[in-house]
């Protein structure tokens, strides 16, 4: 598998909610104070994570991280997104290095929670990911655990979820084959791959493969080539700037979510 070193935050392209700094600015000073109590009653007990995560919508709201580029916070996120990840690495500070535990909770947390809950799973695995010094890998539990949460994710057809599944943890830890059907599937769903963690760096001829043949198929049935093939694979029949790609505009910017 050719994974980039995701670990070194300043490196990453599109780190989203799961970066330090994520909150910078953004929160109240009553948010920034529920965020920080949220954090240490963790601290003393972890089984408080489970409500923490359940109220951070209510708690510091769900605008858009982004709302200039990003109205709906599909692509990089919103305020309870990065406040769910804060609070994943504050409860994976507490619990024994190994990650079985957290892994076991990360899993509950997202297998009974809503789709704004497994969003903030996805991103507090960025988070961790990217919280890892140079070359540092996460337990393998909790690697393993996020590889299954991502893959249900990818199956979702939720388009901040399935935006949540490709961040810095995606590019990290899902094999090639996973990767580059999680990035045809944004495509296909009309979701910006500014929405992709490291696409430069993980692009590859084989995805680049795929996507012409997307394009060939897109076409042949008068359908309109997504803006985004040309990103992955410019020469694709349909795609802008070929001689044979079709007039008029396409969409690549779905930024539209429901959220709880």
């Amino acid at each position: 598998m050719t994974t980039p070193d995701l670990t070194d935050a300043p490196g990453v392209t599109n780190p989203g909610p799961g970066r330090p700094d994520a909150l910078a600015g953004l929160l109240t000073d009553e948010q920034t104070a529920w965020l920080a109590t949220a954090c240490g009653e963790i601290a003393e007990d972890p089984g408080a994570a489970v409500g923490h995560l359940a109220r951070a919508g209510r708690a510091v709201g769900r605008t858009s991280l982004d709302p200039e580029l990003d109205p709906a916070g599909v692509l990089h996120g919103t305020l309870d997104d990065a406040a769910r990840a804060r609070l994943v690495v504050a409860l994976a500070s507490v619990l024994p290095a190994d990650g079985e535990s957290l892994a076991t909770r990360l899993t509950e947390t997202y297998q009974r929670g809503d789709t704004p809950e497994r969003r903030g799973v996805l991103r507090g695995l960025d988070a961790l990911t990217l919280a890892g010094q140079p070359g540092e890998r996460l337990a393998p539990a909790v690697a393993c655990a996020g590889t299954a949460l991502a893959a249900d994710a990818l199956r979702a057809n939720d388009q901040s979820l399935v935006a949540a599944a490709v961040g810095p943890f995606a590019a990290a830890h899902l094999d090639d084959h996973a990767w580059r059907h999680a990035v045809l599937k944004l495509v296909f769903m009309g979701v910006s791959l500014d929405a992709v963690a490291a696409l430069d760096e993980r692009a590859d001829d084989e995805l680049a493969r795929m996507a012409r043949d997307f394009a060939a198929e897109r076409r042949a049935a008068g359908r309109v080539v997504p803006d985004d093939v040309a990103r992955i694979a410019p020469e694709a029949p349909g795609s802008p700037g070929t001689p044979d790609a079709p007039a008029g505009p396409t969409t690549s910017h779905a930024n539209h979510s429901k959220d709880a």
